[in-house]
């Protein structure tokens, strides 16, 4: 709720109900997972979200607002989960298909971790990959718990799975790659202009108990660009290599 960018994003409106009611939603529908729990920050301003999944009977868990390694440490643990999913609250256009695949990769191999390779939009990323805000990342409660006790750098606690994916040679590792090449696209909200693409993209496609997937949203923006005109001078892939190169 105390987005910079963004003040209460998680829980501002598209189509009368909260953006994060969306991703919850659209995660319930992924065949393979069998709860959904939020990982909510413990400060007062969040106060709001924890009385939403309350009354919305959407499971919760409270932690450290800048240790999100210990919080979702904390949320696997107290959940009995392994494998672990991570989304982010920014990704209002997940799609399950894409996660159920990824959990297939994950589970098709001895992996420790396995991520969908988000970022089509930063050329100077290896492989095909999905636009921004197709974001998922599966991986082992062991796995976990070593960088959980083992992470000091700040950026490993923030970044919550950074320590892993950074020691491939302790830490089996993979990607879910594109079969395509996709036009660099944000769909995630970080901004108010990526809000309003999202909330173009709903009102002409969400259907009351029908899921949409990526697929429709790419014809849809084919059939009508004007859509993502909004967030188009915010794409460029830098966050990823930020994140990755730091």
């Amino acid at each position: 709720m105390g987005s910079n960018r963004l003040p209460g994003k998680v829980l501002r409106p598209i189509l009368g109900k909260p953006m994060l009611w969306h991703i919850v939603h659209r995660v319930r529908a992924v065949p393979s997972i069998d709860e959904v729990v939020v990982a909510v920050p413990d400060g007062a301003v969040d106060e709001e979200l924890r009385k939403f999944c309350a009354t919305n009977e959407i499971a919760s868990v409270s932690g450290s607002e800048l240790d999100v390694l210990d919080r979702f440490y904390r949320a696997a643990q107290g959940y009995d989960a392994d494998p672990v999913l991570r989304i982010t609250a920014d990704c209002p256009l997940v799609d399950p298909e894409l996660v159920e695949k990824l959990i297939e990769l994950y589970r098709s191999g001895s992996y420790d971790y396995a991520a969908v390779a988000a970022g089509a939009d930063a050329p100077s990323l290896e492989g095909e990959r999905f636009p921004d805000g197709l974001d998922a990342e599966c991986f082992s409660f062991a796995a976990l718990e070593q960088a959980w006790r083992e992470a000091q750098d700040s950026r490993d606690r923030e970044h919550v799975t950074r320590f892993i994916w950074r020691r491939k040679g302790r830490f089996r590792c993979t990607k879910l790659l594109a079969e395509r090449k996709y036009p660099p696209l944000r769909l995630t909200v970080d901004y108010p202009q990526d809000f309003v693409v999202a909330s173009r993209i709903y009102e002409k496609l969400f259907r009351e108990g029908d899921i949409f997937h990526l697929a429709d949203i790419v014809d849809l923006l084919g059939r009508d660009p004007e859509i993502i005109k909004p967030n188009e001078h915010l794409i460029e892939g830098s966050h990823y290599r930020a994140v990755l190169e730091d």
